[in-house]
């Protein structure tokens, strides 16, 4: 950013620094052309002369040019010409450039012809990020790689590596008349106090793979490849970015960010308070809280955002806020809080171009600072700190806890503390803790997992308790324990916040689907932190777009799992929204409807390419795969299957293009296979759908595939009633646009064949008299199947629809309607299907066995759900809307509606 600043402004500037800085007055004196030119032409200038300075050798070069650097750039800071993001950058663009121009000489120095290359600087820290401190050290891994690092013949690769490190380094920090280019820290490597300072990149990455601490890996959050040979850093940073952005959130990193803050703390108590001899760093309300604060919700959330991913603190806090995971405000004013600190903390360096982070115990010094800060004295310097101080501390102790409590190992205690938080079954969960207590659980062997449970186990033993049956909730988490094979990161999750852990146990108590999810997926639960997944649901094309952008570039194994993997993760967050009552549970109907379909069209264009490269393509030929019954209808439970039929329209006799040519139905047969194949098979990511394509032509005896022209002559003269009564709800959901409209107009014309009304009904009547004999109802509220349920509801609508071609649209609340406007139907019959659906959504989820009758404990909430006050009152109200159904059905059959 370029402030309007004048010639008097900057020479102003260029006074305070003489007047209170020992270390900027020295440099002016040194270098008066870099100051001239400052005041004649600005702070760019200026930078430029003190860029181009040259010395003899290397090592004066670098330091001459760091010094007068260092002029520059405080002088422009002072002036207001730049701002904090200018200054940082010119310095960690100053310190590539220095780091670069060291480890060449260093290794031509000994291998004088060879390119130098095979060894990466990688910066970590404020470097990293490109916001190095006015005087700072800079955070590095060396790595080598032995294939391409320049040696004589005789050296061993990691010796001349070490070699070449030493000299840069010494390059770097030593030293001299004119002075040193930057402090040099390699203590991030891996054990550093065994290892060389130059590691093989092989090693490297086997150790952040398999072996490296939270903390290790969250430092890599502001790693670049920033001199050397960049190829050999980037690949390592490539290597290594799943272990440092892990798509599960890492609580164990978060929580090593909480703990070292407690620590800092502790360490440098005498700086925490604010006021004179305030650490500007370390302080509570610093800039590294302010950074710990803004890492730790990148950690949550940018394992699966990409986005989010920025090194730069205050691009971090930009990201965040434009990904609605930080609130716009806290971002700002952490932002500002942060601008603040760091500038305040370059003047304290300025002042003798010491790694100094506190502010002057001195009065006399305070305000000499303040001063050269352009205030009047040390008061106004504090006054216009303390808001930002108080600010960040208040947001970073939401984050961190000194004590964290802990239910008691003593029986009697332990009884005593499940009375108070509400069991009433106190001897049954004190049964349950000892279980898991022994330890025999898999998921409760290490030691960290059995102190991540016991942190967690006050808040989800009170959200339990509070819930309508508390020992159902916890034998199903108790199953929940048994299975898992490590659950560290979920129980650090549950101790994370009472929110989470009420929808936990909400889950544990009404949804056994949800729970076994959870069982063989802990990670599933991390999304819930994510606010996205309580939003509204997108639409099949949003989704599909998503599912585009996330497999592309993928390998189609990979694709695969990656969409079942975020299909398993929508379809569960559908579900707590359900159960939570964030949504109308037929808006969840929806949402699970166009979730199946952006799964089918992604995952049949991933089919399709991975056939196409073995097999060609048939010219002029595509797939149009359609979605019938309550997928056709959007109108989808948690535990419904998928209906599809498969069409294909190609040119008469084409044949495919690939190695070995095939007839158009071969090959559109074999691609349906594969692609029904990868929507039902389980894999190690979870199962995904159960698809049904029994509906289509001859049934399980016909051809898996079939041309749009057999398909219509097939309906026009073989089809049964109740196979164009299945047409009704039927939709394309893939395939061209225009194949899509003949699709539709084929649909249109065999359901406005001029058919004999009598004998639908009676075709109708007979067919669901079929059903009730081979499908009878699983109990008495079985509202899909049983007398005045949603089948007979349907055959009422699809009678009506083929009788008078009217309301052909697979909605069937959209059919209903436009029978309605027709007369055909009372205006009442929309009400009932809804209600009816709301009902059935909701049993699917929370007593998806036997007979739909939910538990006793879950009554109210299925009430709730559904809109009702009561369980009493939903029952009154369902069997009234079967009643009517009941009476419509019978009067469509008998000819009287």
């Amino acid at each position: 950013m370029i402030a309007t600043v004048d010639s008097s402004q900057r020479a102003a500037a260029l006074a305070r620094a003489e007047a209170h800085s020992p270390f900027l007055r020295a440099a002016a004196a040194a270098f008066p052309q870099v100051a001239r030119m400052f005041v004649d032409h600005g702070s760019e200038a200026a930078f430029a002369v003190a860029a181009a300075l040259e010395g003899d050798g290397v090592a004066a070069r670098l330091r001459l040019r760091r010094h007068a650097i260092a002029l520059a750039v405080a002088l422009a800071d002072l002036s207001g010409e730049k701002d904090l993001i200018w200054v940082t950058r010119a310095l960690s663009d100053f310190a590539d450039a220095a780091m670069d121009e060291a480890l060449s000489a260093a290794i031509l120095e000994r291998m004088p012809d060879a390119e130098p290359r095979g060894i990466a600087i990688l910066a970590l820290g404020k470097l990293g990020s490109r916001e190095l401190n006015y005087s700072s050290d800079v955070d590095l891994v060396l790595l080598f790689d032995p294939a391409t690092l320049p040696r004589r013949a005789r050296d061993d690769p990691g010796e001349a590596a070490v070699r070449y490190g030493r000299r840069f380094v010494e390059l770097m920090q030593q030293r001299t008349a004119e002075g040193y280019v930057a402090r040099v820290d390699l203590r991030l490597r891996p054990a550093p106090e065994v290892t060389p300072i130059v590691l093989p990149i092989g090693a490297a990455i086997s150790y952040y793979e398999s072996s490296a601490l939270p903390w290790e890996r969250a430092a890599f959050i502001r790693a670049r490849a920033a001199a050397g040979d960049r190829a050999v850093g980037d690949t390592f940073l490539e290597e290594i970015r799943p272990f440092v952005w892990r798509r599960a959130l890492d609580f164990g990193a978060i929580q090593e960010i909480r703990e070292i803050s407690l620590r800092i703390r502790d360490h440098y108590a005498q700086g925490q308070a604010f006021g004179p001899g305030f650490d500007l760093k370390r302080g509570r309300g610093g800039i590294r809280e302010a950074e710990f604060f803004t890492q730790v919700q990148q950690l949550i959330h940018g394992g699966r955002e990409p986005a989010l991913q920025a090194p730069a603190t205050l691009d971090a806090l930009a990201a965040l806020a434009d990904a609605g995971r930080l609130d716009r405000d806290v971002a700002t004013a952490i932002g500002a809080a942060y601008r603040a600190l760091r500038t305040t903390e370059h003047r304290v360096q300025m002042i003798d171009d010491r790694q100094e982070h506190r502010l002057p115990v001195d009065s006399v010094a305070l305000d000499a600072l303040a001063r050269l800060d352009g205030r009047e004295d040390g008061a106004a310097l504090m006054r216009s700190l303390a808001c930002h101080v108080d600010f960040v501390a208040r947001q970073f102790d939401g984050l961190v806890t000194e004590r964290e409590e802990r239910l008691s190992n003593d029986p009697d205690i332990l009884r005593a503390e499940l009375a108070e938080i509400g069991f009433t079954d106190v001897e049954e969960a004190v049964r349950h803790l000892g279980d898991w207590r022994s330890g025999r659980a898999r998921s409760l062997r290490s030691p960290a997992a059995r102190a991540a449970f016991e942190a967690m186990l006050p808040t989800l033993m009170e959200a339990i308790a509070a819930g309508p049956d508390p020992m159902r909730a916890l034998n199903r988490f108790g199953d929940i324990v048994d299975k898992l094979s490590s659950g560290i990161n979920l129980y650090r999750l549950l101790a994370a916040g009472p929110r989470l852990a009420d929808l936990f146990a909400l889950i544990l108590t009404h949804a056994p689907p949800l729970a076994d999810q959870l069982a063989r997926r802990p990670t599933l639960f991390d999304g819930l932190i994510d606010e996205s997944s309580f939003g509204v649901p997108p639409d099949a094309d949003a989704l599909t777009e998503r599912f585009r952008a996330k497999i592309k570039g993928d390998a189609f194994d990979t694709a695969l799992d990656r969409i079942r993997r975020t299909v398993g993760e929508r379809r569960f967050a559908l579900g707590v929204q359900l159960l939570a009552a964030y949504r109308d549970p037929i808006v969840i109907a929806e949402g699970y409807s166009d979730l199946a379909e952006a799964a089918i069209v992604a995952l049949s264009e991933a089919v399709q390419r991975e056939f196409a490269q073995a097999n060609g393509v048939v010219p002029g030929g595509e797939l149009i795969i359609l979605g019938l019954g309550r997928l056709g209808g959007r109108a989808l439970t948690h535990a419904s299957d998928l209906d599809l039929i498969y069409l294909f329209d190609a040119p008469p006799g084409v044949q495919s293009n690939g190695p070995r040519p095939v007839p158009a139905t071969d090959y559109y047969n074999r691609l349906a296979s594969r692609i029904s194949a990868a929507l039902g098979t389980p894999t190690a990511v979870g199962p995904l759908y159960d698809v049904d394509t029994r509906l289509r032509p001859q049934g399980a005896q016909g051809m898996l595939a079939v041309s749009l022209e057999a398909f219509g002559a097939y309906q026009r003269s073989e089809a049964w009633t109740w196979e164009h009564m299945a047409l009704c709800r039927a939709r394309p959901l893939t395939g061209s646009d225009a194949a899509k409209e003949k699709v539709r107009d084929l649909f249109l014309q065999i359901s406005s064949v001029a058919n004999d009304p009598a004998k639908i009904r009676a075709d109708a009547a007979a067919m669901r008299e079929e059903i009730a004999r081979h499908k009878p109802a699983s109990g008495s509220l079985d509202i899909k199947l049983g007398p005045g349920g949603l089948v007979d509801l349907e055959f009422v609508v699809h009678t009506l629809q083929l009788s008078y071609h009217v309301g052909l649209d697979p909605r069937l609340e959209v059919a209903l309607a436009r029978l309605a406007e027709a007369g055909l139907i009372d205006a009442g019959a929309d009400l009932d299907l809804r209600l009816l659906s709301r009902v059935l959504v909701v049993l699917r989820l929370v007593s998806p066995q036997g007979s739909m009758e939910p538990a006793e404990q879950s009554r109210a909430l299925v009430a709730s759900l559904c809109g009702h006050s009561d369980w009493s009152g939903l029952l009154a109200a369902i069997d009234e809307a079967r009643q009517r159904i009941a009476a419509r059905w019978a009067a469509v059959r008998e000819g009287k509606q």
